[in-house]
């Protein structure tokens, strides 16, 4: 089935302000943002989808929705969560991720102990892909060492959190990595290369900050033995994914080599790491299910004329490939502030940021790299927003406290800005002749 695609028509953004009304609006007047499950905001805006949409019988207009959620690099997209959940999980199980916070926080300077824990920050949330996870390993010892030291509770819980937004934003296995390339069609070593250039800077600065910020304290805590191979799991995953081995075979690796030292230094049996997996899998029940409605809902979207009205409106004053980076990033962060989770902002500005950059010709690894970092900036500065939150509750002071010592999320967002300012990295700038 090949249906025609309508003009450009703003009614057929509606579902798009169901959603927004269902979750972003009920959210706030309830007090708590999460009180609104997003599926269900979803399911919501995909029946006035659906029920509204041209396109002839309802069982076609299904069809259509169907098209959309079925897409091949969204079920690819799907099949990553899966096997990134299984390895997840199945390191977690075995030890790796407690083996890799005692082996980061073994090499920390006393003297530097916030500038230390933001690199061990950054250490683990690249390992482990989740920003959440991270911050669930590292705030209470970061709030133990506040307690420890006299140090502000506050800013070491900010630490933590800016470390990792680091890591949400260049792990091989973060769900923003994966949604952000495979939505703008590019490989993850060519994202990571590109987005590592830009960010590094950025790290650097944060680690001088908190040098300043934290400096005086002596290392107070008891370290812990350090299990080398249960690191090596991690290890494993990113050296082979910046040589550019698939990500599917990466995680399928690591998830093999995870189970394999949990055998052999007994951290379980074989039916405990088999649970794993499943657990792992089943984590990512809802990441599926909101993948698979978004991708029908905006196929519906695109089908009545609604991407084709956004993209007009957004570069219709866009002479330049500088401006198209622009609008890319207001495209995104826009979607992340409704939504408060970066992966489904990237999953719903994906489609119209490859519009956009197809159009003004802007190379895959950067649009992904771009769409990347300003949701990660987004969200990590989100008081309503899973990170913050999560930290504020397990070191027991408000989010906007936190916020005040966010210094890698702020220098993100001003340093992305700066660089399409100023056109940086200039060798990611154009796109290669044969494309």
């Amino acid at each position: 089935m090949k249906p025609e695609n309508f003009p450009p028509n703003p009614l057929a953004l509606i579902p798009l302000g169901v959603f927004l009304l269902s979750y972003l609006a009920v959210s706030l007047a309830a007090g708590d943002f999460y009180k609104m499950p997003i599926t269900v905001a979803f399911v919501l805006a995909s029946v006035v989808a659906i029920a509204m949409s041209r396109g002839g019988s309802l069982h076609r207009r299904i069809e259509i929705f169907c098209k959309g959620a079925s897409n091949a690099n969204l079920m690819l997209m799907v099949m990553i969560f899966i096997l990134a959940g299984a390895f997840a999980q199945t390191a977690k199980t075995m030890g790796a991720v407690d083996a890799t916070v005692n082996l980061t926080l073994s090499i920390l300077p006393g003297n530097i102990l916030a500038a230390g824990l933001f690199l061990a920050a950054c250490i683990v949330s690249v390992s482990v892909g989740t920003s959440v996870g991270t911050i669930v390993a590292l705030a209470p010892v970061a709030a133990g060492l506040a307690g420890q030291t006299g140090m502000s509770t506050a800013l070491m819980s900010a630490v933590v959190v800016s470390g990792a937004m680091f890591g949400d934003n260049l792990s091989f296995i973060s769900d923003t990595t994966i949604v952000a390339t495979r939505s703008q069609g590019c490989k993850m070593a060519d994202k990571f290369k590109t987005n590592f250039g830009i960010v590094m800077p950025l790290a650097v600065l944060t680690v001088v900050l908190y040098i300043f910020a934290g400096s005086g304290a002596a290392q107070p805590f008891t370290l812990a033995h350090v299990e080398w191979v249960k690191v090596l799991p991690y290890i494993a995953v990113l050296a082979a994914a910046v040589m550019g081995v698939n990500v599917m075979l990466v995680l399928l690796g690591g998830t093999l080599l995870c189970g394999i030292i949990g055998l052999l230094t007994g951290a379980f049996n074989v039916w405990d790491w088999t649970t794993s997996i499943g657990a792992g899998i089943n984590n990512m029940g809802e990441l599926v299910i909101v993948t698979l409605l978004a991708g029908g809902m905006l196929e519906m979207i695109r089908y009545n004329g609604g991407l084709a009205w956004i993209i007009h409106k957004a570069t219709a004053r866009i002479t330049s490939k500088k401006g198209a980076e622009f609008s890319l990033a207001a495209v995104v962060s826009f979607a992340n502030v409704c939504t408060a989770n970066n992966t489904i902002a990237l999953i719903m500005a994906g489609p119209i940021a490859k519009e956009i950059a197809q159009k003004f010709h802007i190379a895959p690894n950067r649009a992904a790299s771009l769409l990347d970092i300003f949701s990660c900036f987004v969200q990590g500065m989100l008081p309503y927003g899973a990170q913050l939150l999560m930290a504020a509750s397990l070191s027991g002071v408000s989010p906007l406290h936190i916020m005040k010592y966010l210094y890698y999320p702020y220098l993100l967002g001003a340093g992305a800005l700066l660089v399409i300012a100023l056109g940086l990295p200039r060798k990611f700038q154009e796109q290669e002749k044969a494309q």
